[in-house]
């Protein structure tokens, strides 16, 4: 298991190593991870090596909480394995739309 990190910017997010069970409970709890109401954000999987439905999870939770403060969010360079557990459970066009 790789772990997982996530590097906070003022453009966003960038997230790297493994979205998976294991991991996704600590990026969920990362400090540096705070939404701020009203502003946009962008998430980038740029640097995700491997991705299972925890991942996938964690993408719908962010979603949700930005929805609750009001701010847009976008996944930049979304893995194919991510789209691919996305299309099936029928949320690749609610999550990785253009917003």
């Amino acid at each position: 298991m790789a772990d997982a990190a996530v590097r906070v910017g003022e453009s966003g997010w960038l997230l790297s190593g493994e979205l998976d069970f294991e991991t996704v409970p600590a990026l969920l709890q990362h400090r540096g991870v705070q939404m701020e109401a009203g502003k946009n954000l962008t998430i980038d999987l740029a640097e995700v090596t491997r991705v299972d439905s925890a991942g996938l999870a964690l993408m719908i939770e962010w979603l949700r909480e930005s929805e609750r403060k009001n701010l847009d969010m976008t996944f930049t360079n979304v893995p194919e394995q991510l789209l691919s557990i996305a299309r099936v459970c029928g949320l690749d066009e609610i999550l990785f739309q253009a917003r």
